[in-house]
């Protein structure tokens, strides 16, 4: 019998970790870090380790990858399954957690000497997506694009007489990048020889034994197109009375993506974008694979509307701001723990008529967290005397659609019937509700599970 233990990331945020166990041999899905407390890392088992055929990541994102090293301090001497593209996004992410953690004064419980110990086998160039093949003996995988950060991935597994499927993060509402529909075609056929790769597979649907899926927003129905409607009407609202907005957003992923909607409906508004926030820009326009249709065309459109002034340092902030006119501010760090995200809140405390839009999740304690509680009327300064008491700032928090909300696990669980189904990405009580809705609707197998829970499949 094959056991699920969920060692992060199932009724909670962050420290996305999934492992599968069959009698002395075990699979990784992910490893990742959680933003709170200076880091919290998963539940790992070091007794585990050394029965890890193969670890396999989503994506770069810090809650789904900055404990990998861990697995490698605890004696894993195997490869970490992903997209290429990935792996050249991991460094950043690493100096990013250890400056998250240094912030904190906290520290990793893992060396340098064990990040640069990971080993990286890369999906696109041993199978191409939707085509299923073997990786390492007994097991056979297929993979295709998720639609939430270049080179972010969905998975299914066959091993051991189960079929096993893990979304990732996953949305089909992508304004830049393409998403391939996860379909899981049987392979019951001919397993004798299973790791004969170009043996032919069944294109006859199949029930998959067991389903991670992204239900990250929980029972919320919005779209995307009801998200961008939101976040269209407080920007209308601030540059109706001459005020300037701060869109602060992740390195990469969302922060692309708003700044192409952004040029594009308010075509008359100049743009800030820190420097920062390039880079991916144009590794992403150089990576057509992982675009959607039209998405490269209306990157280039961005480049070329001569509204965009990069900056990188205080002088050439202080320059762009100090033009006439409102403004929309793009900067990276969505949570806005960096000094840059605090510095412009500071400088548009001045006057009322500014205001930052946050789209995406808020970790406890946070500034972005804060700076929103105390918009809202409640004390956001925790007692610490920030600049949060001295300069009230109003703060929306509008989440842009990186995730799925209960339309799209509807959606997916219909794409991929499975026999048991664990929601994952958030907190206990939203995805309890999400579960309650999906059971009065009639769907069975679903679980709402905890970090150290396990099922039997």
């Amino acid at each position: 019998m094959m056991q699920l233990t969920i060692w992060g990331g199932a009724g909670e945020h962050g420290r996305s970790s999934y492992l599968l166990q069959y009698k002395d041999e075990a699979i990784l899905l992910d490893c990742g870090g959680k933003k709170e407390g200076g880091g919290q890392y998963p539940l790992i088992s070091p007794e585990v380790i050394p029965q890890l055929k193969a670890v396999f990541l989503s994506h770069a994102h810090e809650d789904h990858s900055m404990a990998l090293p861990l697995l490698y301090k605890h004696g894993y001497e195997g490869e970490v399954w992903t997209s290429r593209v990935t792996a050249q996004q991991l460094p950043g992410y690493f100096q990013a957690w250890n400056r998250y953690a240094r912030s904190q004064a906290a520290e990793l419980p893992y060396g340098d000497e064990h990040i640069a110990a990971i080993r990286y086998a890369y999906l696109e160039e041993h199978t191409f997506a939707g085509e299923w093949s073997s990786v390492v003996s007994g097991l056979r995988i297929k993979w295709g694009r998720s639609g939430h950060l270049p080179g972010a991935v969905w998975l299914a597994l066959d091993w051991h007489g189960k079929l096993v499927y893990f979304s990732g993060d996953y949305t089909g509402e992508s304004g830049l990048l393409a998403a391939d529909e996860p379909r899981l075609e049987s392979i019951r056929e001919g397993r004798e020889g299973a790791d004969d790769a170009r043996r032919p597979i069944s294109e006859t649907r199949c029930i998959a034994d067991l389903a991670i899926i992204d239900a990250a927003y929980g029972a919320n129905p919005d779209s995307q197109a009801v998200r961008l409607a939101e976040l269209e009407r407080a920007t209308e609202e601030v540059l109706r009375a001459q005020g300037s907005v701060l869109y602060p957003v992740p390195t990469s992923g969302r922060g692309q993506e708003l700044l192409v909607w952004a040029s594009e409906c308010f075509p008359e508004a100049q743009l800030i974008v820190e420097r920062a926030l390039m880079e991916p820009f144009h590794q992403l326009a150089a990576l057509p694979e992982w675009l959607g249709a039209g998405a490269l065309a209306r990157m280039e459109a961005l480049l070329a509307n001569g509204r965009l002034t990069i900056v990188a340092d205080e002088e050439e902030r202080l320059k762009a701001l100090a033009r006439k006119g409102s403004v929309l501010i793009f900067t990276n760090d969505g949570m806005m723990q960096s000094e840059v995200a605090r510095w412009y809140y500071q400088q548009l405390s001045v006057a009322a008529h500014h205001a930052i839009l946050l789209t995406g999740h808020l970790a406890a304690g946070s500034f972005g967290e804060m700076a929103l509680r105390s918009s809202q009327g409640s004390d956001g300064s925790n007692g610490s005397g920030s600049i949060l008491t001295r300069f009230p700032l109003p703060v929306q928090h509008i989440r842009y659609k990186v995730h799925q909300g209960l339309p799209d696990v509807r959606q997916m669980l219909e794409r991929v019937p499975s026999r048991t189904t664990v929601l994952a990405h958030a907190v206990k009580p939203r995805t309890d509700e999400l579960l309650e809705v999906l059971r009065d609707e009639g769907y069975e197998g679903i679980y709402s599970l905890s970090p150290g829970e396990r099922l039997i499949l």
